[in-house]
């Protein structure tokens, strides 16, 4: 997985990009009507009901727009929220708060989704071994708000991108002349470059679980569309050996059957793709 350093420089790439964007040479609506000395109040409104995500991220890009905006947080990230709640108020200078206004709305409203989205996945998981995972099912550009809200909802993050773990899948493996080769190359190119990246491979069938199990170092091994007597199956052969992981076409009706076959993870690109942004609202006090 990516380092704290690389996380934060991801975040601080998507902040700038974004504020760049919605400001341009200035915030001419603010800067027509109110003065840059006036000060004011607002407070992020909830109007649906879920679990908050954003709150630290809110208080990067105030900071980011102006040092001295100050943020009294009521509700933390990974709480419970209701209509009417209040997660927290900003004060300072009022254009300073409507430079960031939509980028810490928008932001929110998508990472409380997700991470709503997440815990509804994980208290269907409750009882079980398994643990949810997110993919790289995300919006280009902000991955690393999309993974950070699955982490706020009791998810785990999967690979962040390309460069942080090796994934074989379907067409790798074709594309290098079979499983075992598609392994042993992946070994020697470790070797070589001296790079320490877990191995996960993907498996479209039981015949092809026993070829990775064959080829060994196998880190997680992936049942891709795998029915459910094939993943127990699957999970028996497997053992120990490596860690196991179902996806493909899981939905909320059949998530906890997969985990009750004894799988490790269960990965989802709908915890990511597939939610609708959750209702908040910054207002004037």
């Amino acid at each position: 997985m990516i380092s704290t350093a690389q996380f934060n420089t991801e975040l601080d790439i998507i902040i700038a990009n974004a504020i760049r964007e919605d400001i341009g040479d200035g915030d001419h609506s603010s800067l027509a009507c109110i003065p840059d000395t006036a000060t004011g109040k607002a407070k992020l409104l909830v109007k649906d009901v879920g679990i908050i995500a954003g709150v630290a991220l809110a208080k990067l890009v105030f900071l980011y727009v102006d040092k001295a905006l100050k943020v009294e947080t009521l509700i933390n990230d990974g709480e419970e929220v209701k209509h009417g709640d209040i997660v927290f108020y900003v004060s300072g200078s009022a254009q300073s708060i409507l430079k960031a206004e939509r980028l810490v709305l928008n932001a929110m409203q998508r990472m409380s989704a997700i991470a709503t989205k997440t815990k509804y996945f994980v208290d269907l998981l409750e009882g079980t071994k398994t643990k949810i995972l997110d993919t790289r099912k995300t919006t280009p550009g902000i991955r690393a708000l999309e993974k950070w809200a699955v982490k706020i909802g009791g998810g785990e993050n999967h690979r962040f991108a390309l460069y942080d773990m090796i994934m074989l899948k379907d067409n790798h493996i074709d594309f290098a002349g079979g499983i075992e080769k598609a392994i042993e190359k992946t070994k020697n190119y470790l070797q070589t470059t001296k790079k320490d990246l877990k191995i996960i491979v993907e498996a479209r069938n039981l015949h092809e679980v026993q070829q990775i199990l064959d080829a060994q170092g196998v880190y997680r091994i992936l049942l891709d569309n795998f029915n459910y007597e094939d993943t127990k199956t699957a999970v028996h052969l497997i053992g120990s050996k490596s860690l196991t992981e179902s996806s493909g076409g899981i939905t909320e009706e059949t998530i906890r059957s997969y985990a009750e076959c004894g799988v490790d993870f269960i990965s989802s690109g709908a915890l990511t793709h597939s939610v609708h942004n959750m209702d908040l609202s910054l207002k004037a006090v």
